[in-house]
């Protein structure tokens, strides 16, 4: 009697795809061929994904659910104030893409055209922002009712696009331990955040100085 097969996850799947981009330099060319190599059917694939790029963008939401779980984790974590609770997501989020550097950062640089690699970013996008909007307290709202689903929804923009900009300088971040990244969540943390509190110049400076070196040096 032949041996019984494991039965495929979306789990499994997710694995072997990182697997073999990282283990050949590229992405599968089709999912016939990437399914007949790891021995599940192309039926048993469509159970969970419809295309090959769904599954990058499922990559990506894996890894904000799993820093989201790592969070509650910790039972002070639901009495944190709104910046304790993102400065807690940003360096669990970006230790879990450390752990996965290598597919994180050909996969986000396999395109020319940056929009192509942004769009596996699509679902982390909107989780993200939907985060945001559940840790905002308010300490940060506006006291205009009408005005505050506009504000909300600007809060969480200005926190996606400042997420874009910590994740392009920890790409590029070659700093043992990728310890200029933590420097730069933090200080783009307290900056945003002394915005939002209509006093920011301190931080202002202090983050352009900071900017300013990273530039200069790698001249």
């Amino acid at each position: 009697m032949a041996p019984k097969k494991n039965k495929i996850t979306k789990e499994n799947i997710v694995s072997m795809y990182m697997n073999y981009t990282l283990e050949n330099g590229e992405k599968p060319k089709s999912v016939y061929l990437f399914a007949k190599l790891n021995d599940f059917t192309e039926a048993e694939f469509y159970t969970f994904f419809g295309t090959l790029e769904s599954i990058e963008k499922e990559i990506y939401k894996m890894f904000f659910e799993k820093t989201v779980e790592l969070l509650h984790k910790d039972n002070d974590y639901p009495e944190y104030d709104m910046k304790t609770k993102l400065l807690s997501f940003y360096f669990t989020f970006f230790e879990l893409l450390t752990a996965n550097r290598s597919y994180v950062t050909m996969s986000l640089k396999e395109h020319s055209n940056q929009l192509k690699n942004l769009m596996q970013l699509s679902g982390l996008r909107n989780n993200f922002k939907k985060y945001i909007g559940e840790i905002l307290t308010d300490d940060y709202r506006i006291k205009q009712e009408k005005a505050q689903e506009l504000q909300e929804k600007a809060i969480q923009e200005s926190a996606w696009v400042q997420f874009l900009f910590t994740l392009k300088f920890w790409i590029d971040d070659e700093s043992p331990a990728f310890e200029k990244t933590d420097i730069y969540i933090e200080k783009s943390v307290k900056l945003s955040f002394e915005l939002m509190n209509m006093a920011p110049i301190d931080s202002l400076i202090d983050f352009g100085k900071f900017i300013f070196k990273e530039k200069t040096q790698k001249k």
